[in-house]
Order: structure tokens, then sequence, then C-alpha cells
């Protein structure tokens, strides 16, 4: 699906719910999407914290900033709930997207917490877990051999369900699918 949980269009709902309520009607159902939304996007932090305990001078890799792929689009993008909480927590950001490091710095500047990493490798390594977050052809194939070698922390947090968990594990990693069971 197109998005992040299959929200196609947050400003939509958002503006959809607003004029509701101007109207006087309250708009159970887009007030529950909306939630949801925001509750999708507070997953891979949470899922992070699962899996690592205090995020506090961790290194985090990061795949994909665009909202979607084929667009430099950060906008709603979940990668900046998940970055700014992360930061927020105290740890580092590596991050990589073949379209939106140029968007990504514009929006943040440069900053000592986040280095934008010029490709996928140079953004993995070392780092404590990898979170995927935009669902790019060229992460859709991964030696997780090779990456077991590159993440200090062994941990994927597969926030677009890319990968087969039964593959990420055999590699030593610890799978994190979304809205699938965890290993």
């Amino acid at each position: 699906g197109c998005g992040y949980g299959g929200s196609c269009f947050p400003k939509d709902v958002q503006a959809l719910e607003r004029a509701a309520r101007q109207l006087g009607y309250t708009p159970e159902l887009l007030s529950a999407v909306e939630s949801v939304n925001l509750r999708q996007k507070q997953t891979l932090f949470t899922k992070l914290q699962d899996n690592l305990g205090n995020l506090s001078g961790k290194t985090i890799a990061v795949w994909g900033l665009a909202f979607k792929p084929n667009t430099d689009d950060m906008r709603e993008a979940p990668s900046r709930t998940l970055m700014e909480a992360l930061w927020q927590a105290g740890a580092k950001v590596q991050a990589f997207d073949p379209e939106a490091i140029a968007e990504c710095r514009r929006i943040y500047g440069e900053r000592d917490d986040l280095m934008l990493a010029g490709d996928r490798i140079q953004a993995v390594k070392g780092a404590d877990a990898l979170v995927i977050c935009t669902e790019w052809k060229e992460f859709r194939s991964v030696d997780f051999g090779w990456l077991a070698d590159q993440l200090a922390g062994k941990v994927v947090i597969d926030g677009r369900n890319l990968y087969t968990p039964s593959a990420v594990k055999e590699a030593g990693l610890r799978y994190v699918g979304v809205g699938r069971k965890s290993s």
C-alpha cells in the first residue's frame, strides 16, 4: 500500500476532521484514523526501546527518510517522528535515503546527533540497530550475513515488512516486524 501502515494522506484526514468540527460534527472515524496514524509512527521508537532498552548513547541506522519511495517528500514521514524521538532520548542517527538527504538536511540542518550517509552501507556501520522506514527497491535485497557483521546491536526493525523473518534470524540478527510476530 501507499504510505505508512496503509495511511495514504494524513494531511487530508486532519483537514477533513477540522472541517467537520467547524460544522459542529464530531467525526469519530476520522479522529480514530488520525490517532492510529500517530500511534503507527510511534511504533518504531517503541519497538527500538523494547529491544535495546535505554537509547541514550545508542546509534540507530535509518534506511529511508521519505514518506514513500521515489520522492524526497518528508512531510508526515515516519522517519521524522522516529528521529525526533531518538534525539530526545539521547541517541544518534545514521540515515540514508536515495532521494531525501538534501531535504533532511534542509529540515534539520547540521546536527551532531545526525549523520547523513552517502549510501546504505555507511549508514549501518557500527549501529546498534537498523530501522527501515521507506520501502525503497534497493533495501529489498540485503545480504543478512553482511548486515550482521556491520551492526553492533544485531537488531533489525523492519517498518515496511520487506524481509522474511527466518532469513534475518538465520544470520544471527533479531528481527522485529511491524504488525507481525517478533523473534
